[in-house]
């Protein structure tokens, strides 16, 4: 039975306050996302955030200030079902994101997409209420949601002010 695959997605942001945008080594052209990866068993969200970001780009140099309480899902459009199928990876329909905004604590040199298995070919960075725009159509909605929850603990964070550490949908809960 197809299901949604588990996944961590990473908002990785400078001391500046943009965002890494990284174009993938399997697309003509620049496709932009963030980074991303699947949970292996036995593996929580945030160890796979943290696992995803240093395979993907070779950053180790990273803190996670918050995530989403909830994972944001999207489904693979009909033709890539049908590629995903040729390929013998048919089982997932769509994946199921759990998100993560990091602190890159390192420098630009840090960053290596030069990895085992490369998965990017470029790297940018890119305000944050912007870079949902860059990414394909049907990966869009779920990064604008997670871009509009997360961009006021990158402000608070960047401004220094009191930026609460833990997960978003528990602080609504308490208030």
């Amino acid at each position: 039975m197809a299901d949604y695959r588990n996944c961590a997605g990473i908002i990785l942001f400078n001391d500046s306050g943009k965002v890494l945008m990284c174009a993938r080594a399997d697309k003509r052209g620049r496709q932009w996302q963030f980074p991303q990866g699947g949970i292996e068993k036995d593996e929580s969200p945030a160890v796979a955030a943290l696992r995803e970001l240093q395979e993907e780009t070779s950053v180790k140099s990273a803190e996670i200030i918050i995530s989403l309480n909830e994972p944001l899902s999207y489904t693979f459009p009909q033709k890539i079902r049908e590629g995903l199928a040729a390929k013998g990876r048919s089982q997932y329909i769509g994946q199921r994101m759990y998100w993560f905004l990091v602190h890159f604590t390192g420098t630009d040199e840090e960053i290596n997409l030069k990895t085992q298995t490369p998965e990017f070919k470029a790297y940018k960075w890119a305000d944050l209420s912007q870079a949902y725009k860059r990414v394909i159509y049907f990966k869009r909605p779920v990064y604008q949601k997670a871009c509009r929850l997360f961009e006021p603990y990158l402000d608070a964070f960047i401004k220094r002010a009191e930026c609460p550490v833990g997960n978003i949908e528990d602080e609504k809960k308490e208030a």
